[in-house]
């Protein structure tokens, strides 16, 4: 056998004692019991608060590898910030929120609200305007002075006149509203949310739906009111 085949034979029987080591190393590893005092999960190999240690042949250990210490998270701050959200929330949010189907959120005038539950169940009285009885435009004439700073002229008529007409989507929160009840402008109300109004009805002060059969039928326009038609009427 000549010289260059003799060489080859030998690397190729190096590499095969080689590997059958290592693969008798590898089969050597066992884990160990679980119900073992030592925190180790393989021989040779612990897992430490400190890291990943491997034993050295002089019964000494290397670290093989750092861990850092996790990041310990509050599982409950979404919860401690809603209760937070809740406690802020007035009885009065809560209350008008669930009588208008909307969220409690959404209710942030509070003086409007105070004005609503200061008025509300006031029976209704042609003419009137204290707590012994009120009529529809006496009504929105003090809630829009009270709360928003407007003086508005005394009838649901003249309260028609002072005001720009807008359609009923796009109403906002202080806009009045205004229906045909018995024969032109002759009944009015201030608009809340999400097609609620307030008004002085024959029942008294009350909140009722704009989609309400009754006044969706008799609805005539919003009525939004501005600086500059105040300034003409007073």
């Amino acid at each position: 056998m000549n010289k260059p085949a003799v060489t080859c034979l030998a690397i190729i029987f190096a590499c095969t004692v080689q590997f059958a080591n290592a693969q008798t190393s590898v089969n050597k590893i066992s884990i160990t019991n679980s119900e073992s005092n030592s925190p180790s999960l393989i021989d040779g190999i612990s897992f430490t608060p400190e890291g990943i240690l491997r034993t050295t042949e002089s019964g000494g250990t290397k670290s093989i590898k750092n861990i850092e210490a996790p990041v310990v998270t509050k599982v409950n701050a979404v919860a401690e910030v809603a209760h937070s959200l809740i406690e802020n929330l007035s009885t009065l949010q809560f209350k008008y929120a669930m009588m208008m189907n909307v969220d409690v959120e959404s209710l942030k005038n509070i003086s409007l609200l105070g004005f609503i539950d200061n008025w509300f169940g006031t029976r209704y009285k042609l003419g009137g305007t204290t707590k012994r009885g009120i009529d529809c435009s006496a009504l929105t004439g003090a809630l829009l002075l009270a709360v928003y700073g407007f003086n508005l002229p005394r009838t649901a008529r003249q309260q028609y006149d002072a005001t720009d007409h807008i359609d009923k989507d796009q109403l906002q929160e202080g806009d009045l509203v205004f229906f045909n009840t018995h024969g032109g402008v002759s009944h009015v109300g201030i608009y809340l949310e999400n097609d609620y109004f307030l008004h002085a009805s024959t029942h008294g002060v009350t909140i009722s739906s704009l989609d309400d059969h009754y006044y969706a039928k008799r609805f005539i326009c919003g009525g939004r009111v501005e600086d500059n038609k105040m300034a003409d009427t007073n």
